[in-house]
């Protein structure tokens, strides 16, 4: 029958205990998640417990934290459940003792603070209870990257933080030396007074469990308290305790930590690797159904959570993640065996202006299934060429998920299967020449443009991705007739695409809201093809006839772009 030991404890009795001790983080825990507003929250309760309840001798309750006391080592103390809070908590209290590091420590009232949270924070010699060696802290994570780790130990260490990270412990540990100086500022002696209600007023309930089976379990029902826990978490428990042996252990958390440094480059979540590596597991089952939360995918099947249990899942999913890395951040992991053409990057540079997810969920499936092929590059690049056609003319049909989506399940079980994956569609030439304008001033405006400036044959080179849609007749109107315009006949062709043109940022802000000729000198020094020839232009002028003149070119060449790639 499992045990659990239950006591009561504040702040500093609970950290003080961890002399020689460590509180760990463990591997199938999630990394350190709180972000400022949590921590604003914290620093409000307790600002707002010590100004108007701490004179009715009250206490302020921080709820709960699970711990079980590691097998292998006595001195480790494994948190299931509060390592958020305490994470914070090391934070805050290393930003007073910083604060109090820059004060007099030879005044009796800081020194004694001082000599109240170090043991907090440090082993303390047991004789003088001065900290000899700063690095020995009361807390490790072995779930954090170690980027994130040693960030975390250098704040605890040397009270510095890097203002150029990003990480959650340089934001919140700047965060909380922001608040306590400004206390401090306005209420010196009360700043100090603050410190002590935290160490001594503000309570933790620790439950203490006897086995990690125990604790695991606990762990496991935490879902629905505190801050949400995200899907990959429950997955990353789930694999770690069907691990046989320790060192099966010790090798997932590893694998699962290098997952996490390469999701986080490649600007996505584990999560979001997880969710497309499961349309690979729907297309393999024959499956077109709709698409159901990711737990609950994860967990379904004849035996509970078989789909995680998988020998191939971690060998997948981190390769999957590697290949969205090179996608989305062209950073090319050496084990990857393919290369990407500049053709093929034209291709995404496209989708990524899309809608929506979709288009991800079959590229990952595509990848899967024929990341060994020898014409890999090739194929890949007639493929994505072609999804992209597709996708563009069912929004231009029909602007919504639906429109898409079941088509992009059966062809998942298409290219799983290894059969004919391409799309086809009857290309109906006046429905795309009545429909097409009106997506001039849409979400694929963008797309749209760039599939027409990269069919220009001189456009050999990718547009530059600092590049927004330029109004060639300037849509900030200068309060003149110009070449017989008015403003409101003007309107009716701003947005219209013969008015559109993909121009460099850096460029466009040089051009500003100038006329026609002023900035065709402008146009010459760009790298885009269509915008060089628009330099070129004989006319000096562009009236509402050039603009429905080009209007044509461009919705002519569309039709043809879709004709060829779906017809």
């Amino acid at each position: 029958m499992a045990e659990l030991n239950v006591s009561r404890k504040n702040i500093g009795k609970l950290f003080t205990d961890m002399q020689n001790k460590k509180f760990i983080i463990p591997e199938y825990q999630r990394p350190y998640k709180w972000n400022m507003d949590k921590c604003d929250t914290l620093w409000q309760d307790i600002l707002d417990f010590y100004e108007n309840d701490i004179s009715k001798n009250q206490e302020y309750y921080l709820g709960t934290i699970v711990s079980y006391k590691s097998e292998e080592n006595e001195k480790q103390i494994d948190i299931i459940d509060g390592q958020q809070r305490i994470t914070s908590f090391f934070l805050l209290l290393r930003a007073f003792y910083t604060k109090l590091e820059a004060m007099n420590q030879e005044d009796a009232r800081v020194k004694g603070l001082m000599g109240q949270i170090a043991p907090c924070i440090w082993d303390v010699d047991s004789i003088s209870q001065l900290v000899e060696d700063k690095k020995k802290t009361h807390i490790e994570s072995k779930v954090a990257t170690d980027e994130d780790n040693h960030t975390f130990h250098v704040i605890l260490e040397t009270g510095h933080y890097d203002p150029l990270k990003k990480d959650r412990y340089s934001e919140n540990y700047k965060f909380f030396l922001d608040r306590c100086g400004e206390y401090a500022s306005v209420n010196p002696i009360r700043w100090q007074e603050l410190c002590v209600t935290i160490i001594q007023r503000c309570i933790i309930l620790p439950i203490e469990c006897d086995t990690p089976d125990t604790a695991l379990r606990i762990f496991s029902t935490l879902n629905d308290r505190g801050m949400p826990l995200a899907d990959s978490d429950i997955f990353k428990s789930e694999i770690y305790k069907s691990k046989p042996t320790q060192e099966d252990k010790q090798d997932f958390n590893e694998q699962w930590k290098e997952l996490t440094e390469v999701s986080k480059k490649a600007g996505l979540t584990i999560d979001d690797i997880f969710r497309y590596y499961s349309h690979f597991i729907r297309a393999s089952n024959g499956d077109k159904t709709k698409e159901v939360a990711l737990r609950k995918f994860y967990q379904m099947g004849t035996v509970k959570n078989e789909k995680l249990h998988d020998a191939k899942l971690m060998t997948n999913i981190f390769d999957l993640s590697l290949f969205w890395l090179y996608v989305n951040k062209n950073d090319k992991d050496d084990s990857l065996e393919i290369n990407f053409s500049v053709q093929t990057w034209k291709q995404f540079q496209i989708l990524s202006t899309y809608p929506n997810e979709f288009w991800k969920y079959i590229v990952s499936v595509y990848y899967l299934v024929n990341r060994k092929s020898s014409t890999f590059d090739t194929d890949f690049t007639n493929f994505l060429e072609n999804l992209q056609a597709f996708l563009l003319f069912k929004f231009i049909d029909k602007p919504t998920v639906n429109a898409i989506k079941d088509d992009i399940y059966q062809h998942c079980i298409y290219i799983v299967n290894k059969q004919d994956s391409s799309f086809k569609e009857d290309v109906n030439e006046q429905l795309l020449s009545d429909r097409i304008p009106v997506y001039s001033y849409s979400r694929i405006t963008r797309s749209l443009l760039l599939v027409h400036a990269y069919r220009n044959g001189n456009q050999t080179d990718l547009i530059p991705n600092g590049h927004e849609i330029e109004h060639i007749f300037p849509k900030k109107w200068q309060n003149t007739n110009y070449n017989g315009w008015e403003q409101t006949e003007a309107k009716n062709y701003l947005e219209k695409f013969g008015n559109k043109i993909l121009f460099e940022k850096r460029l466009n802000i040089q051009a500003g809201n100038n006329y026609f000729n002023s900035k065709k000198s402008h146009y010459n020094r760009s790298q885009i093809a269509n915008v060089i020839d628009l330099s070129n232009y004989p006319k000096t002028d562009w009236t509402k006839e050039d603009i429905i003149e080009r209007e044509g070119v461009i919705i002519a060449d569309l039709i043809s772009y879709f004709r060829e790639l779906l017809s």
